[in-house]
């Protein structure tokens, strides 16, 4: 038996909003964060556990004090049961009663929960010597079941439910997992869409995604509406009448507005809108999916539970499903969400982009294809070409795909000297900047 000897969590800051990457609507200048955990053992195989939070710069350090508060009391703890009962380790974590009263599963505990739950599933992965997406998906039904907790979500979708989808998905695995090596899996692309860039950059994105093999892009959307017509008419001149463009307007508007401002936005063909209101306002969305249909309301990287999603399913509120890799607890939440989302036969497009989201949902998606939906039709990954060479495994997308990871583990873990150099407040890339 190994314990876990030590963790080390880090606040981690880029200073993106000198570019203005990652600017829409509502986030005008974000700088990508990540509040960062390393789960150490005393194991002789010297495998660590890489896991993160996503932010955008103010805050990261409350998260990363969450995530401190919570992997702590795993300290001396044995890691093979743990690693053994991954569905139990979950429960302990969300079920704690006093960080329930925090939440309940919403909220900094949750999220830093993720955190601790990635950690320990790209420990996993890496003692055997698999990518997650691969590990998961030579999980047996049941195995996997035993991983979700099905409180508040029976009154749509019941074990046995899940179960079914599974059993139905399990002949033909081996053929696809060779169809994703083959074939890749399809990403879009957010990078021309930034609100803060100009329209003469704006037109050389959408050229540039368009040669590098992409078949949809996506523009944020919401601030101004005379600019979003604008932007759009370069976006459709560019990229042709029938290539897939979506938008964003990342919580913007009001429902009602949301109707109004999209009906002039539609004339474009919009694949998708997305984020039209307040993440939690299931009934909004529902009103804004029955006035702007057929166009699709697409949602998810801020839903910040399975039980959420339950309810957009159910109420027909959404017919894209966005999860994130970490907005809710971690690879357990995200395998419900996936079913979830099956058993309501709606597509699942993830949120990516950010601090080291395209290399961690991808074998989200991955493992959806392989083991859960067993379709790749109508399904994408957003791929935003920020940060990546951080990481000691970068995503590998060309071609408009993305490639299936080959390394053991979950794609987490970022080189010891961006820890270094970009740590906040006194990392010499901060330290420089404060002189500046």
């Amino acid at each position: 038996m190994s314990t876990i000897s030590s963790i080390d969590v880090v606040d981690l800051r880029f200073p993106t909003s000198a570019s203005l990457d990652g600017s829409d609507a509502m986030n005008p200048d974000p700088d990508y964060s990540a509040a960062y955990l390393i789960v150490s053992t005393d194991s002789a195989d010297g495998h660590e556990g890489h896991g993160f939070v996503f932010t955008i710069g103010r805050g990261n350090d409350i998260e990363t004090e969450a995530v401190r508060v919570i992997a702590e009391t795993l300290i001396g703890r044995e890691v093979e049961p743990i690693l053994e009962d991954m569905g139990g380790f979950w429960r302990e974590l969300v079920h704690d009663s006093q960080l329930r009263w925090l939440g309940p599963e919403k909220g900094v505990s949750h999220m830093a929960i993720g955190a601790v739950v990635n950690a320990l599933w790209d420990l996993k992965a890496k003692r055997a010597g698999l990518p997650l997406w691969e590990l998961l998906s030579a999980m047996s039904p049941a195995e996997i079941l035993d991983l979700i907790d099905f409180r508040y979500l029976s009154d749509f979708m019941t074990r046995d439910d899940a179960l079914a989808i599974l059993e139905r998905a399990e002949p033909g695995r081996a053929e696809r997992i060779a169809e994703l090596r083959e074939t890749g899996y399809m990403a879009y692309t957010t990078t021309p869409g930034w609100l803060g860039y100009s329209d003469e950059k704006l037109a050389r994105l959408c050229r540039e995604a368009i040669a590098e093999g992409f078949d949809q892009i996506k523009l944020k959307v919401g601030a101004d509406r005379d600019d979003d017509i604008r932007r759009l008419g370069i976006a459709r001149e560019i990229c042709g009448p029938d290539f897939p463009i979506a938008v964003d307007a990342n919580q913007h508007w009001d429902a009602a507005e949301a109707v109004d401002w999209i009906d002039d936005l539609a004339p474009f063909g919009l694949r998708w809108v997305e984020e039209p209101t307040s993440p939690d306002d299931i009934l909004a969305h529902a009103h804004i999916q029955k006035h702007i249909a057929p166009t699709p309301v697409a949602t998810g990287e801020h839903c910040q539970n399975r039980i959420v999603f339950k309810q957009m399913l159910q109420a027909d509120a959404l017919r894209v499903m966005q999860i994130d890799a970490t907005r809710v607890a971690g690879v357990n939440e995200n395998i419900a969400n996936l079913l979830l989302a099956a058993h309501a036969e709606v597509p699942v497009c993830p949120h990516a982009g950010g601090v080291g989201l395209c290399e961690l949902v991808q074998h989200l998606s991955m493992f959806d294809f392989v083991a859960v939906s067993a379709t790749m039709d109508d399904r994408c990954i957003e791929f935003v070409d920020h940060l990546h060479e951080h990481f000691l495994t970068p995503v590998d997308v060309h071609d408009g795909r993305y490639w299936p990871p080959t390394a053991p583990g979950a794609g987490a873990e970022i080189h010891r000297r961006t820890l270094s150099d970009y740590a906040f407040p006194g990392g010499p890339v901060w330290h420089a900047r404060e002189i500046a």
